[in-house]
């Protein structure tokens, strides 16, 4: 991609930027032993532990004897993302904005970096096996719909034996607008199921797909997308129930609006698409979550030999993933695919 630096011209302090928010997944981060512990390898083990239940004692035989099961599951970083800006010495001496890479810098984290990294956070999230998103489409759903699916997934965690005290909830600024006005005009209605969660975050719609695709930087196509996903031939030998089907015609496809059985061999189905997140509850123990390396750094002209250019490069390397015991702890809601 080439560079575009204005030439120099009378101007103002002010900052033309990109209307960006920061991250909304850092709450989800690790403790710092978790990073000490994926300092040196590519994959990290976690210690697994189950334990026999009572048994009756007996004054004649004593204990029942149980056992101790100590395992490992391994995780594998799976996030290595980076970038290298190039801006040519007389373009910035002409632009007069010899610190223009402190406001690149920064720019850079807060409108590609954040986004990004909150985007791959919940599809990670999402997309984890053992993790079935609900489909429920909120386009015009009101309050109430929305406080009992908040309260369906707070009963089944709270059954699940969940801890309470740590569990966030995750919502587009639409949907948490709506729960606001609803509380607003209905003060003597009750929105309690709120205060089963210790934070609620709003997150942007743009960064809440249950899968997303990270761009190459191939044919200046960088950052991310909401995954498209591809139609592949169902296998399915009876008609799913709440199942979307579709037909093909000229390389277009259409949903099935009466699914039936008889004509199961000409379906195909939609497969790693990103739906648009309604909600998330997760329950923070249940994540692991850190960056192991982060490179961030400015080249002069002179430490570069073949470019007289100033050079900024970063690189980012880390790990979103669930424990394999805990994803009762997750909740994902998502609207149906368009």
């Amino acid at each position: 991609m080439a560079n575009s630096i204005a030439s120099t011209k009378n101007y103002t302090a002010l900052l033309d930027e990109v209307y960006r928010r920061a991250a909304c997944s850092t709450c989800l981060n690790s403790p710092r032993r978790m990073a000490r512990a994926g300092r040196n390898a590519r994959e990290i083990m976690v210690p697994k532990i189950q334990v026999s239940g009572l048994g009756d004692y007996t004054r004649n035989v004593g204990y029942k004897t149980g056992s101790i099961t100590y395992e490992f599951e391994t995780k594998t970083f799976n996030y290595d993302r980076g970038i290298r800006l190039l801006a040519d010495v007389m373009d910035v001496e002409e632009a007069g904005v010899l610190d223009c890479f402190v406001a690149a810098g920064s720019e850079l984290q807060r409108t590609q970096v954040a986004p990004e990294a909150d985007a791959f956070c919940f599809s990670e999230i999402a997309g984890h096996e053992g993790v079935e998103p609900a489909e429920e489409d909120f386009a015009d759903a009101e309050a109430e719909d929305v406080l009992a699916s908040l309260r369906g997934a707070s009963n089944a965690m709270d059954e699940a034996e969940v801890t309470a005290g740590s569990r966030i909830l995750f919502i587009t600024p639409t949907l948490k607008g709506v729960l606001d006005d609803f509380s607003l005009a209905n003060p003597a209605r009750s929105n309690r199921v709120l205060e089963r969660f210790s934070r609620v975050v709003e997150v942007p719609q743009a960064r809440f797909y249950s899968a997303i695709e990270l761009l190459s930087g191939d044919d200046d196509r960088f950052g991310y997308a909401r995954a498209e996903g591809e139609y592949v031939k169902t296998t399915d030998s009876s008609v799913v129930s709440g199942k979307t089907y579709y037909t093909e015609s000229g390389g277009s496809y259409s949903k099935v609006a009466s699914p039936s059985a008889g004509s199961l061999s000409t379906y195909y189905e939609l497969t790693g698409a990103g739906a648009p997140i309604n909600y998330m509850v997760v329950e923070r123990s249940a994540v692991i979550k850190f960056d192991k390396h982060v490179a961030s750094r400015v080249f002069s002209p002179d430490e570069l030999e073949n470019l007289d250019s100033y050079m900024m490069k970063y690189r980012k390397y880390g790990i979103v993933e669930l424990l394999d015991n805990k994803l009762d702890g997750v909740h994902v809601s998502c609207a149906p695919l368009a």
